[in-house]
């Protein structure tokens, strides 16, 4: 029973130890950087990426029609 609670001790001690220099690392400045978007920030990438979806379904429609009526002309 000693054993185990030393080894949940010694868990803890790890996740704290890490969890203190969390924001102070390598993704410290990232982390410090990032805010929430803004409403026309937001929806700027909103529109381009439905854009994107739309734009990436319609070519896939068209090799899938391609695809489907060509074969028949031949």
């Amino acid at each position: 029973m000693a054993e185990e609670e030393s080894m949940a001790y010694e868990l803890q001690d790890e996740f704290e130890s890490k969890a203190k220099g969390f924001g102070k690392g390598k993704y410290g400045r990232i982390l410090k950087m990032a805010h929430t978007p803004s409403r026309d920030e937001y929806a700027k990438t909103l529109t381009i990426t439905a854009v994107g979806i739309i734009l990436i379904g319609a070519i896939g429609f068209a090799i899938w029609w391609l695809m489907t009526i060509l074969p028949e002309s031949f």
